[in-house]
């Protein structure tokens, strides 16, 4: 391995490392902006069984509930500070009609589940119980608007039901409903998926009509809107290119992108879950750090038309994409999570933190029971998934200070093809303490690290790790633990330097104080 071209003031850290050692800078002397705990957010659609049958139980469940609301998932989200709650979609936003989930469930409507499998809903869960799972779980609501399929009327008068303290038909209604306050909702999102299931558009229609919502989506008292684009599907830049120049950074505060890791790159047989081999591993590997790229070169785009970096890149969906579990239905989208989720996530999040001046939000594709789910039900069982541990491990990044870091990644050898194995991101938080999480995606392979750290001073290092045999390997209702987080004590402090021997197909989270 060719060794890094430092500075002048590193060059005699390195001089006498091994040709197997990657060394690492990670500067501390000038943090630049902060990691927004909004990169760790995460998404429930009316799919599945997310909302019902996840969120939304009945009182067959003997479980704890808040009306039908499942407080042990309330609680396990509450533990990794979940800081926002994308919904009803996804899909399923444009065509869902908020005033339908609104008042009496006795007198709700029911409706089709056109998008995913089909389904009846009764519309139990909306509006009101949606705004109370974000104040039970403590974290802020994004709702996507209905562009697809409704009108600018609609849009306007939910977000006036929602926040505005005025009198007028839709705040009395609301209070006839139960409640007396606005919730004062920030993030709103005009339409999802624009290009395809929200409506098949161009993006110059898009453009236009995104204008005319938003001018109607008002801003009310202490309830100024934040309103969030329908953005680019992956590598599509002349969709970014076009909104940033037709609408511009003043009219947007966020511009999405959607990206799903898929393991064939065959959206008709995309993989199995739990079932796949060591070539089918490196190219699913090899496809989520293709997010590396996307982010970058639609940050470009955008720093084009918005030097100052007002308007937020979103990528409120992403994950990686599997075929169903056999014998379940395939519009409910329900997969089983491995080790090789989770060193997806680490890395994702990783890659979200290092752009972190411009992208400031993000959602996981989604919460319960759907694709890259960190939660599972099963009747009155909870199963916490191996990317749930990720998104514990690493909550210690939110608002904390993002470092600048430099290496060169050893690389991760199959066959012909090579991608890098490691991975980092790094962070100080208000106290001081230096946060760094690494994945090494090499399943046979440990990396030996020795890594600079200008401008830190620290004397202990303590840390965690996510880790197991295989990267198959998952958790069960019969054996919840299988996957989780341990302690690691393969990190020491060497004179001013740290040393870390990472093991293969590990995610791990180092603190230094």
């Amino acid at each position: 391995m060719k060794k890094i071209i430092f500075p002048l003031a590193f060059c005699f850290f390195v001089n006498f490392l091994s040709a197997q050692t990657t060394t690492v800078v990670i500067d501390a002397t000038n943090p630049t902006n902060s990691i927004s705990r909004h990169i760790y957010g995460h998404f429930s659609e009316h799919l599945g069984r997310c909302i019902y049958d996840g969120f939304w139980v009945g009182d067959s469940i003997n479980v704890p509930k808040k009306d039908r609301i499942r407080l042990d998932v309330v609680d396990a989200l509450k533990k990794i500070k979940v800081p926002n709650l994308r919904w009803p979609g996804g899909c399923f936003a444009d065509e869902y009609h908020w005033r339908d989930g609104i008042g009496s469930r006795k007198e709700r409507p029911y409706m089709v589940n056109t998008n995913w499998g089909g389904v009846s809903e009764d519309n139990s869960f909306g509006t009101h119980e949606f705004l109370e799972l974000c104040s039970l779980i403590g974290c802020e609501p994004y709702i996507a608007g209905n562009v697809g399929s409704g009108t600018v009327e609609e849009m306007a008068k939910w977000v006036e039901y929602l926040n505005s303290d005025a009198k007028s038909t839709m705040t009395d209604l609301r209070k006839q409903n139960g409640r007396s306050e606005p919730w004062r909702v920030k993030y709103w999102g005009v339409g999802n998926e624009s290009w395809g299931c929200g409506g098949d558009m161009t993006v110059d229609f898009y453009a236009d009509l995104y204008k005319r919502y938003a001018v109607y989506a008002r801003n009310y008292k202490e309830a100024p809107l934040l309103k969030i684009a329908s953005g680019a599907n992956s590598g599509d830049y002349n969709w970014t290119e076009t909104l940033m120049k037709n609408v511009g950074p003043n009219k947007m505060w966020g511009l999405t992108l959607h990206y799903y890791t898929l393991p064939t790159n065959n959206w008709r047989a995309k993989g199995s879950a739990t079932v796949f081999d060591e070539k089918e591993y490196f190219n699913t590997m090899k496809n989520t750090l293709v997010m590396e790229d996307l982010v970058t070169r639609h940050s470009t785009i955008m720093d084009k038309y918005d030097p100052a970096k007002k308007t937020a890149l979103v990528v409120d969906e992403w994950g990686i994409w599997t075929d169903v579990e056999p014998g379940t239905n395939p519009g409910f989208l329900y997969q089983q999570n491995s080790l090789r989720d989770a060193l997806i996530a680490g890395i994702n999040l990783n890659i979200f933190n290092n752009h972190s001046d411009r992208v400031r939000m993000a959602n996981l594709a989604q919460t319960v029971n759907v694709l890259q789910a960190i939660i599972l039900t099963k009747g009155d069982k909870i199963l916490l998934t191996p990317t749930y541990h990720v998104f514990d491990m690493y909550k210690v990044h939110m608002d904390a200070k993002k470092l600048n870091i430099n290496f060169k990644s050893p690389e991760y050898i199959n066959g012909d093809r090579k991608i890098p194995a490691l991975n980092i991101s790094a962070s100080q938080d208000s106290t001081g303490a230096l946060h760094i999480t690494l994945v090494n995606i090499d399943p046979s392979k440990a990396i030996a690290l020795r890594t600079v750290l200008p401008g830190v001073k620290f004397t202990t290092v303590t840390g965690q790790i996510i880790t197991s045999k295989k990267f198959t390997d998952i958790n069960t209702f019969e054996n919840p633990g299988n996957v989780k987080i341990t302690s690691f004590s393969g990190a020491k402090k060497s004179g001013e330097e740290l040393v870390v021997n990472l093991p293969a197909q590990s995610i791990v989270m180092l603190e230094l104080k």
